[in-house]
């Protein structure tokens, strides 16, 4: 044996006196751990209508979980002249069907400009309050109130004050919330980002103001339906489901105001207009929000033009079912 091949003989020895002592000191290989299961995302889907018994039949047996009720003015929920014998009735009726109500649905202008217009709507929305508490209703969805005499900063003033002195005891006793549907057409600051900032600074961080949110609404006025979820997500408390398509050959032969009137976007239910839903979704799973959606049925191609009430019509219905179909993909 030669020098060099004792040398290497010794150092290939001590190499393996060092990997058999590692070995033995090392701590095994520990299994990797489980992966915590996911829950499915199941939040509540519903319909949006008048309540009938038949309506709230027609829900349950579509596998539809929530509704949002028609509480206006003269409505089969109108707060001025239902009576407890009735209200007891409506609340056997979503009992035996096994429905959810998330919300009441009352338009109106909380600070209209003519006093005795202002009193009448004032006076009847804390009533709906009330009932809302009677019927296990935790919120209303409506407008925030508009005067268009008023600079923009006066109305949120003016807002606040009303909601204030004529709203917020009757929901702090009834543990309802009164939230914004952004709706253009309606005398209402809610419409926007810039109205939703001025609204929620205003009232600071009482918790009987928030966000029904409706997607459909930002799109045609040209505003990022997700984007701005994304950013008031913790405002939302009730959805709608409605989805908007731009009639993009009529928008650019007329533009935003054609000279002929021509109707450049329509309402349709979700999956047939220009909302990324899977976006949407998305971003109120991120928040963890497991209330409620529901279909506001507007698509003049699925009956909404032919729906005279109160029960749904059979044209009416089939936008609810082709919705529902759609939206089982994302709301199991």
């Amino acid at each position: 044996m030669t020098r060099r091949t004792l040398v290497s003989s010794l150092a290939l020895a001590a190499t393996l006196k060092s990997q058999s002592t590692q070995s033995q000191t090392a701590t095994p290989p520990q299994p990797r751990p489980r992966r915590q299961p996911h829950t499915e995302w199941k939040p509540r889907l519903g319909v949006l209508g008048k309540y009938t018994p038949a309506n709230v039949e027609f829900a349950k047996t579509q596998g539809f979980t929530n509704m949002i009720l028609s509480a206006g003015m003269r409505s089969t929920l109108d707060a001025n002249t239902i009576t407890d014998a009735q209200v007891q009735d409506v609340k056997a009726t979503l009992a035996k069907f096994e429905m959810h109500v998330s919300a009441f649905q009352i338009d109106g202008n909380h600070i209209d400009p003519d006093p005795q217009r202002r009193e009448r709507q004032n006076d009847f929305f804390a009533k709906a309050i009330d009932l809302a508490r009677k019927l296990n209703v935790p919120y209303i969805g409506t407008q925030s109130g508009k005067d268009t005499s008023k600079p923009f900063l006066q109305q949120v003033d003016e807002i606040v004050r009303v909601y204030h002195e004529k709203y917020f005891p009757a929901c702090e006793r009834s543990h309802v919330a009164i939230l914004w549907e952004p709706y253009p057409e309606s005398p209402n600051l809610a419409t926007s980002p810039v109205g939703f900032e001025a609204l929620f600074k205003a009232f600071g961080d009482t918790p009987y103001v928030g966000l029904q949110y409706d997607p459909s609404h930002l799109v045609r006025q040209f505003m990022d339906p997700i984007q701005t979820a994304r950013d008031f997500a913790t405002k939302i408390y009730d959805v709608h489901l409605k989805d908007t398509e731009i009639m993009w050959p009529i928008l650019r032969a007329g533009g935003i105001n054609p000279v002929n009137n021509a109707r450049w976007w329509r309402y349709r239910i979700p999956g047939m207009g220009s909302i990324n839903w899977r976006e949407f979704f998305t971003v109120l799973q991120d928040v963890g929000y497991t209330g409620a959606m529901s279909i506001e049925q507007e698509d003049p191609l699925y009956g909404a033009d032919n729906n005279p009430g109160p029960d749904f019509s059979d044209d009416f219905k089939t936008g609810f079912i082709m919705a529902k179909r759609y939206l089982n993909q994302y709301v199991p």
